[in-house]
């Protein structure tokens, strides 16, 4: 069989540049595809972030990573806006981006048979192939894939700078970009894609529902027949708690007394009481209304009237702060409130922590649920996207399932479900084999890179 040629363009990708989850993903799957031999490309922005030199780098082993270069575009500090609110001129950027990426293939001769596009920083060049290059020959076989990392950002411009663009103004209509008065990318993308694809099964249902489809749920049910759901994976040579430089103390399953050391030393770090047996709840999240934070501020007082003691890293709204604090005032001895983004902190907490929260209003994949699984900390999860797909109820009678999970967007039922888990944990026996058993969950890159890889072939059909 040929081998498949495939160029994966995102606008961010680890280790060069990050602003969420779509870094990670540009920056493990393509590492996945080249192990499976896919001749696989990358192509992203040259921000003020990326340390390489030169026009190109390598990502893994020998992914090429091609930078699409202007100084006046992407030498900024941040990727997308700044405090201020988003870049003004973030159109003509990812315009730019996109017509770059096209000639960029040309320049270096390689014609891929699928390009895959990322999100609405993208969403343009499926749009280009099927009219400024539909007739070039150097793209005649050439096909697109868009996926969605999250249907709630979507590439949203005033109608007067339709122009930047570069194509016929008769496009600017309800069957193309036009939405609700404005220039809308992600949905002429999604018009134009042969393949559609999004971060998990549930959520890829999901967006076809007015409650998740963020007012484009009707372009998509067109296409829906082209619509898939690949579940996001993790990289374990950088999320496994027996490599971790980052944790107090290295652990693997057959040494689990190791992840109470960690537990003792955080605790110890941030003045809680240090005792293994005083189960530890962590959070680590963006502090907003979509992650759950509303269920989270009905129960945490009940919460923390039990004997637990509960660590949280993130910012977000203001709100979310202002009430972490006074918690924290009313509840010293049991919590630790860490309002900012700390890499270290973060594993650690991980790794330490014994049931991690994702009360996620909804969640296009997760990756904190996967995390915490490989670190033998046990999910809590509202039953929504990947999360759905990932965690499973546990039954302490058969000893099915991997995490506590709720479906109704309740703050009752969320606390019904960390008491299950609570009650779980007092049940020594039945932890331990549950905690060895999560830490052996397979969310590697392997299973999503093969189900990446029969998509592109049966675009190709």
């Amino acid at each position: 069989m040929e081998k498949l040629k495939v160029l994966l363009a995102s606008s961010e990708v680890v280790p060069f540049a990050k602003t969420g989850g779509l870094a990670d993903v540009a920056g493990s799957l393509p590492i996945a595809l080249e192990e499976m031999g896919v001749d696989v490309r990358v192509i992203m922005p040259k921000y003020a972030s990326v340390k390489a030199g030169g026009n190109e780098a390598t990502l893994g082993k020998k992914v090429k990573v091609y930078f699409v270069e202007n100084d006046g575009y992407f030498n900024r500090k941040e990727l997308y806006g700044d405090k201020f609110g988003d870049y003004a001129d973030n159109l003509d950027r990812f315009v730019f981006f996109s017509r770059g990426i096209l000639e960029r293939c040309k320049k270096e001769g390689f014609a891929p048979d699928v390009i895959h596009c990322n999100d609405w920083q993208t969403a343009l060049i499926p749009v280009y192939l099927n009219t400024i290059y539909k007739y070039d020959p150097f793209f005649s076989k050439t096909k697109t894939l868009l996926t969605i990392h999250n249907m709630a950002y979507q590439g949203l411009f005033d109608k007067e700078q339709f122009p930047k663009i570069g194509l016929d103004w008769a496009l600017f209509s309800i069957n193309y970009f036009e939405f609700y008065g404005k220039v809308n990318l992600m949905k002429a993308g999604l018009i134009y894609a042969d393949a559609i694809s999004t971060v998990s099964p549930t959520y890829a249902k999901e967006i076809l529902t007015k409650e998740f489809g963020c007012g484009l749920e009707g372009v998509l049910k067109t296409r829906e027949k082209s619509l898939y759901g690949i579940l996001n994976g993790i990289d374990y040579n950088v999320w496994n708690p027996a490599k971790d430089t980052k944790i107090f103390k290295k652990y693997s399953a057959d040494n689990l007394g190791d992840k109470y050391v960690n537990k003792e030393k955080l605790q110890k770090e941030l003045d809680l009481k240090v005792d293994r047996d005083i189960p530890m709840i962590g959070l680590i999240s963006r502090l907003a209304d979509q992650k759950g934070l509303d269920l989270l501020a009905k129960i945490i007082d009940e919460l923390l009237n039990i004997k637990v003691q509960f660590v949280l890293l993130g910012t977000g709204d203001n709100k979310y702060h202002i009430l972490m604090e006074k918690m924290a005032k009313r509840h010293p001895k049991n919590t630790s409130i860490n309002l900012k983004f700390d890499a270290t902190l973060a594993q650690k907490i991980y790794a330490s922590s014994d049931l991690f929260l994702i009360p996620s209003r909804y969640e296009p994949c997760g990756l904190g649920q996967m995390i915490s699984f490989k670190y033998g900390t046990i999910p809590v999860v509202r039953q929504t996207g990947g999360l759905k797909d990932s965690v499973q109820e546990f039954d302490l009678k058969t000893g099915n399932g991997s995490g506590f999970t709720f479906e109704e967007y309740r703050a009752d039922h969320f606390f019904a479900a960390i008491k299950r888990g609570l009650s779980a944990y007092r049940n020594t026996a039945a932890w331990e084999d549950l905690v060895k058993k999560d830490m052996g969950l397979d969310f590697s890159w392997k299973t999503s890179a093969k189900d990446y890889i029969d998509l592109f072939r049966k675009m190709l059909k």
